[in-house]
């Protein structure tokens, strides 16, 4: 028999997961709003943010020294974020640019060759086994009812709420924001009212590279290790996640994430559940009931097609 500390241990664990899930849920969001692209390379993307992340914290020489803390984390941060954006930019356009008006099966098979092809890039970067890294961020943790909260989970919460709410500000708010809205809907409209619709998407795939550089530096810094087929898992799950809460939709992709990520953590800790060996079953058990009873998720709508 399990006890309330063992569940509510394990829903933390849950919740810490499927906040990294929602972050990077969020990338293929905001592609697939826009364009109706699912980018199957952002997983990956995601990968070669976590090996920008431990290579340029370990040849700074910030995780084998005395510096550790906020400082040496918000700066390789940004970096994994400008670097995973400049790589998602030039992706759209040598990879997706010509294909927005092919078939939608072509730029599907480009945005899988795309996945493949970084893999290959992670594989001869990391090497095929996993690499073990240090941390920089401060270790330890605090205890809440006999629950421990890692100091790591604090950051990925903060960082994950900071983005999203930045993102909801850029989309909402901003001039970009509301070309992006009208790239959305129309792309031909758009380009008749004066928007430049290829700056947009690519302002929209920097932001979904930058979303993925953030995530790649927080599973690095959580996980401790790197691995070059780390994006093609999570990357699925993080699909999963944008679905069950309705991609396109932002807010759908946070709630998707870390829904998941308790169910995982809740099936992963406590005897009456599947067990962890079920743990990826689950996941993909749950993309199929979303897809077999509620195609649009769970903040999604239906949309009539474009005549």
């Amino acid at each position: 028999m399990y006890s309330p500390v063992q569940f509510f241990q394990s829903a933390v664990i849950g919740f810490g997961n499927g906040v990294l899930y929602a972050l990077i849920a969020l990338g293929y969001t905001l592609v697939y709003g826009i364009i109706e692209l699912i980018n199957f390379a952002h997983g990956d993307l995601f990968m070669l943010g976590t090996l920008f992340s431990a290579f340029t914290l370990s040849g700074l020489g910030l995780a084998a020294s005395n510096l550790k803390g906020w400082g040496g984390f918000i700066l390789v941060m940004a970096g994994a974020m400008i670097f995973c954006a400049t790589i998602n930019v030039a992706i759209e356009f040598f990879a997706y640019r010509r294909l927005r008006r092919a078939p939608k099966l072509a730029p599907l098979i480009t945005a899988v060759g795309m996945s493949f092809i970084l893999q290959f890039i992670g594989q001869r970067w990391n090497g095929s086994t996993p690499r073990q890294w240090p941390s920089v961020l401060p270790a330890g943790h605090i205890t809440v009812g006999g629950v421990n909260i890692d100091h790591n989970l604090l950051v990925v919460v903060l960082v994950t709420a900071g983005l999203l709410t930045l993102m909801t500000w850029i989309v909402t708010r901003t001039r970009a924001g509301k070309a992006m809205r009208a790239t959305a809907q129309d792309q031909d409209a758009a380009r008749l009212m004066g928007i430049n619709v290829n700056r947009i998407i690519s302002f929209t795939f920097a932001m979904g590279g930058a979303l993925a550089g953030a995530a790649g530096i927080m599973y690095q810094q959580t996980v401790g290790t790197t691995r070059f087929d780390a994006g093609f898992q999570l990357g699925l799950i993080a699909f999963t996640a944008a679905v069950l809460g309705g991609i396109g939709n932002l807010s759908g992709a946070v709630l998707g994430g870390v829904l998941i990520g308790l169910i995982q953590g809740l099936n992963d800790g406590l005897h009456f559940a599947f067990g962890q060996a079920w743990s990826q079953s689950v996941v993909f058990a749950i993309l199929i009931m979303v897809m077999v009873f509620k195609p649009t998720g769970l903040l999604g709508q239906n949309v009539g097609e474009k005549v």
